[in-house]
């Protein structure tokens, strides 16, 4: 046994109360070792000393390195003391906070048991439930739809559908998006994501002068109004960009400083090493390098004060759903501790999902934000669908990786994305293949968190690195491809299904093919995947429920049906049943076709 790879931390993503009434532990071991068992022992840490309850873990997921075991145990008492019992060759070796030991002194466990010394109400990650059925649509505004007729066009630069600049405007709005409301609800789409609103000279409104006024290239206040009841009329929720990180040098704030420095009572709004702002020396912090976008103290409790009001008058003037926040990991773990208390006091279920592009547990402990947009999970896609460095095996690992950084309650509310205004379109990624985009959209369908389409990505709209992924959304629909569109709606609606919005989770690779199941008392679902580069014949027993290029050979038997096909590569198929009926019987090359 590695005992190097043997790891525990209590009150942490290893450690997690859903309530007061149930508790999540993890063990992380070598994946290299196999216990014969894994237990829990445990007790209200007052009587442990006494008398033990004792469970055994389960070996629930393998990355690369380890296996983490897993339980969930419901409890009599919030006062909770417990270590481990690992068993091999016969032998029971402890686990405590002094590490692993052959021998376990239960009279003194006070000195060393992992405790959750006492689970208060106020500490538990509390989940906005809509997450879990959530399907979200990203809009970068400008680029989707011109809803005001007669609206003035004289800052429109480009023609609908030509390849943009950084500077081009095409006159999309907020009146668009609210006119194609039933387009996006038909998609199976019940939640938005849209790019920022509010005033500023960018055609993406990342440099924002006003933040309690709609830009006027996307319409006014009344019209966002009107956008959101409709939304919600048709049961989509809304979240907005928050970009608290930085603002634009035009803010009012900020041209105070610029004209009287260290006079003005805005100078500690932002963070200046000099007696006032000097561009060509870039004195003061900005967003990157853009000495136009000054970065905001948010130290500063006048600064804090102004965004927490503009935070919390969206959503009680307009009724949003949720803030996603721009740059957050740049932002101080004090600010949005505050922030989220202030948010949460207004609407409970508001979500709160930052843009970090990396492993941000330290954020997401239940003091500030629900989840991420989980790019993460985007760049395993792209190394198993695009890239080539995974096969199946190792971007099953990967994915359990990810599901480890976190708790449950987080990655239940993780923004799960192939793409977005930041990066290149996945169909471009992967040289035009739509039946990968397919199956990668399977992969995030079924997958725990929430999906998110970026606007266009139904009809394989194009795109390399910014701006030309923010182009116009094509609206003839003649040009779309309808199969590849309905196929896509069609695995949107397996979030509705309770299976994949509440089941547990595996992954794992049977031979070349990765697999993926949900399961619940319901039943199991289970996704098939070859990426392999040939065709490869599969048996298994299920209800097909969705497949793109498996071709169903052979149907016989009684009761669940005996299912065997060719399952090309690049196609994947979902099906009602269990994975461990899932085998692999040959490669299937081309003679045989």
């Amino acid at each position: 046994m590695n005992e190097q790879g043997i790891l525990h931390i209590p009150d942490s993503k290893f450690c997690f109360s859903l309530d007061t009434r149930r508790l999540v532990l993890r063990l992380r071991v070598d994946r290299r070792d196999r216990p014969e068992k894994v237990e829990v022992i445990y007790e209200s840490k007052y009587i442990i000393q006494q008398k033990q309850q004792c469970s055994e873990m389960e070996r629930k997921y393998e990355d690369r390195l380890y296996a983490y075991y897993e339980i969930l145990l419901p409890l009599q008492d919030v006062r909770f003391a417990y270590v481990f019992r690992i068993w091999e060759n016969g032998k029971g070796y402890y686990f405590s906070e002094d590490g692993l030991s052959e021998d376990y002194d239960f009279s003194l466990a006070y000195f060393n048991f992992f405790q959750l010394a006492y689970i208060n109400e106020a500490d538990i990650h509390k989940e906005a439930e809509w997450m879990r059925s959530a399907v979200f649509y990203e809009i970068f505004i400008e680029r989707f739809f011109c809803g005001i007729g007669d609206k003035d066009r004289s800052y429109i630069n480009l023609n609908w559908g030509d390849k943009p600049k950084p500077k081009s405007f095409a006159g999309g709005d907020i009146p668009g998006i609210t006119k194609k409301l039933d387009y996006i609800s038909g998609l199976g789409i019940n939640a938005l994501y849209l790019t920022p609103i509010f005033c500023a000279v960018s055609n993406h409104k990342y440099d924002i002068s006003d933040y309690h006024m709609i830009d006027g290239h996307f319409g006014t206040n009344e019209d966002f109004g009107k956008l959101v009841k409709q939304a919600h009329k048709r049961g989509i929720r809304v979240v907005l960009d928050a970009v608290f990180n930085h603002c634009s040098e035009l803010l009012p704030q900020f041209q105070d400083v610029l004209k009287r420095g260290k006079q003005s009572p805005y100078f500690d709004w932002f963070i200046i090493n000099g007696e006032k702002p000097d561009k060509d020396k870039l004195n003061y912090e900005v967003f990157a390098f853009c000495d136009y976008m000054p970065k905001f103290n948010t130290s500063n409790p006048e600064v804090q004060e102004f965004l927490l009001n503009i935070a919390v008058s969206w959503i009680k003037k307009y009724d949003i759903d949720g803030w996603r926040l721009d740059v957050s990991d740049e932002v101080s773990h004090d600010f949005w501790r505050i922030f989220r208390k202030r948010v949460k006091e207004v609407k409970a279920d508001c979500v709160i999902i930052g843009e970090n592009w990396h492993d941000a547990n330290s954020f997401l402990k239940g003091d500030q934000y629900d989840s991420i947009m989980n790019y993460a999970f985007t760049k395993a896609c792209l190394d198993y669908y695009a890239f080539g460095a995974f096969g199946a095996k190792e971007f099953a690992w990967k994915l359990n990786e990810l599901l480890m950084r976190n708790t449950d309650q987080v990655n239940a509310m993780m923004l799960n994305l192939l793409d977005s205004h930041d990066t290149d379109r996945f169909y471009t990624y992967v040289h035009k293949n739509k039946d990968r985009v397919l199956s990668a959209a399977a992969v995030m369908c079924m997958f725990v968190g929430a999906p998110c389409i970026y606007y266009g990505t139904e009809i394989l709209l194009e795109g390399g690195y910014d701006p030309d992924n923010r182009r116009c959304f094509d609206w003839e629909e003649e040009h779309w491809d309808q199969d590849f569109g309905n196929q896509l709606r069609k695995l949107l609606s397996l979030r509705q299904n309770g299976i994949v919005e509440s089941g547990g989770i595996s992954t794992m690779a049977k031979g070349d093919l990765f697999v993926l199941s949900r399961y619940s008392d319901e039943g199991e679902l289970v996704l098939v995947a070859n990426q392999s580069g040939e065709k490869r014949s599969v048996s298994l027993r299920g209800e097909v429920l969705l497949e793109n290029h498996f071709h169903n050979e052979e149907e016989s038997g009684k009761g669940p049906e005996k299912i065997q096909g060719n399952l090309e590569t690049d196609g994947f198929l979902i099906f009602k049943g269990s994975k461990d009926e899932v085998k692999v019987i040959k490669e299937v090359n081309e003679v045989e076709q």
